[in-house]
């Protein structure tokens, strides 16, 4: 049976014990918290697009084959400068000419530093890439995963308030014809009024 005495004596032992005993580690101070990664690129830059000379393929593509339709087309444009002795001036394009849920109307453009003297024959011609204001947005990763950045961007302009003018087009900072296509990085220009 335990009493009083007993308890308090436990008690007393344990006081003397807790005292004497060497100093508790002191847990270590946590770094102080850090503010999320910044993202590089701002989600919604306004841009000044000035044309550029092209060459490019007009063509119309379904969605479940846009991919490797586009990459043809960068394959027989790069062929096409190659045999003309020509060399491109920046990323290469789709430029987006109409969307519907089904397909797209779209150019698949070069820049060039330079018209061509000579007009391209065949299914190469040459041109110019958009002209005027636009929202730029950047992308990282699949041509298929695209589609939430497109539902991110729609969201953006429709809470700010801004008018499409019903162009928009992509400009593929990294190759699209070596960059593995989970590594892509690619600017997307909406036209704006």
């Amino acid at each position: 049976m335990v009493t009083c005495r007993m308890l308090r004596c436990a008690t007393i032992l344990f006081a003397i014990a807790f005292l004497h005993a060497p100093a508790f580690a002191q847990a270590p101070t946590p770094p102080p918290a850090q503010e999320p990664a910044q993202n590089p690129e701002p989600f919604g830059e306004e841009v000044t697009l000035t044309g550029k000379p092209t060459v490019f393929i007009a063509g119309k593509a379904n969605w479940d084959k846009a991919w490797p339709t586009l990459i043809a087309n960068f394959k027989t444009i790069s062929a096409f400068l190659a045999k003309q002795k020509m060399a491109p001036a920046g990323a290469v394009m789709t430029i987006y000419l109409t969307v519907k849920d089904t397909g797209f109307e779209y150019q698949a453009a070069v820049p060039l530093a330079v018209a061509p003297a000579k007009l391209p024959r065949g299914v190469v011609t040459a041109g110019q890439s958009p002209v005027g204001k636009a929202i730029k947005f950047v992308h990282h990763g699949s041509y298929e995963s695209m589609e939430m950045l497109y539902e991110a961007i729609n969201n953006y302009l429709d809470g700010k308030g801004i008018e499409k003018q019903g162009l928009f087009y992509e400009e593929y900072v990294t190759d699209p014809l070596t960059t593995p296509e989970d590594k892509l990085v690619v600017n997307v220009y909406v036209m704006v009024k």
